[in-house]
């Protein structure tokens, strides 16, 4: 669900976004820009919850080492 924010920024800043990222796009390259500054924390325990499932790392595990093979195997 997307949710309307107003921003208040500086008139250089507001016309080098026009500029440079184009009407319309705006939104979206601020929120790219946002997004890793607040969804950190919420990524790292998501990462934890997923190591204590054994099941899958060891099914993750199989998977990269499968692909290690492959990559050998690849002409140079």
């Amino acid at each position: 669900m997307q949710k309307k924010l107003t921003l208040t920024v500086d008139e250089i800043v507001y016309e080098g976004l026009h500029k440079k990222i184009g009407r319309g796009r705006i939104s979206h390259f601020i929120q790219e820009l946002v997004r890793p500054h607040i969804t950190e924390e919420d990524l790292d325990a998501a990462y934890r919850e997923m190591s204590l499932e054994e099941k899958r790392e060891q099914d993750a595990l199989e998977w990269s080492e499968g692909l290690i093979g492959d990559f050998s195997n690849e002409p140079r």
